[in-house]
């Protein structure tokens, strides 16, 4: 039986925007030390868009929440389609934006993923089949962050922990039956940045 590709931004994403921008609002009004940040790394491999914002919550622990997306194909019947979100409380050792820190973080998102070949275990099967989905999760994970201008720090930040993913699975990114609906668990790095952070104050 043909099925008909689902559309995978559905009205959620809508209330996700909505709910991520009360949030930074919310941060920038009550918090005095408030950074926007964007991860090189996820530029870097299917140029996707994100942004976070990170605000002080004491001397010890802060608040991140970070979030991306990817709306367009790669081309060559390629896609990595997506939207996330990662919030992540920190503990600071020293003091918030400044050296190491470790950090417990969800995670939540949508993905349509065909054709893309990521030769790393499981990750390898988006290459000749195409999977639409949801994932939730959480891990822990440790950075560094190290201050190199008056408003401008550097980040590097690795984290592991566990993702469900509930998907439908084709058998080529643009055409194709429905072969199967399944579930997964996923245990793994869940977090990799090296991210830029700007101050406001």
């Amino acid at each position: 039986m043909q099925t008909k590709n689902k559309k995978v931004y559905s009205p959620s994403k809508k209330l996700f925007v909505l709910l991520m921008l009360f949030t930074m609002c919310n941060a920038l009004s009550f918090s005095q030390n408030v950074g926007i940040r964007t991860n090189l790394a996820h530029w870097a491999t299917i140029g996707s868009p994100n942004l976070g914002v990170e605000f002080a919550l004491n001397r010890h622990f802060s608040l991140e929440i970070g979030a991306g997306f990817n709306l367009w194909e790669l081309g060559d019947n390629r896609k990595a389609k997506h939207w996330l979100v990662q919030p992540e409380i920190r503990y600071w050792f020293c003091e918030t934006f400044n050296g190491h820190f470790i950090g417990l973080h969800g995670i939540g998102g949508e993905f349509n993923i065909g054709g893309v070949d990521i030769p790393i275990g499981r990750l390898s099967r988006f290459r000749d089949y195409r999977y639409e989905g949801f994932a939730v999760g959480a891990g822990v994970s440790y950075g560094y962050q190290w201050i190199i201008g008056r408003r401008w720090n550097l980040e590097l930040n690795i984290g592991a922990g566990w993702a469900h993913l509930t998907f439908d699975q084709f058998p080529c990114v643009r055409c194709g039956d429905l072969i199967r609906s399944g579930r997964t668990n996923y245990f793994g790095i869940t977090k990799a940045a090296i991210s830029f952070i700007y101050f406001l104050n």
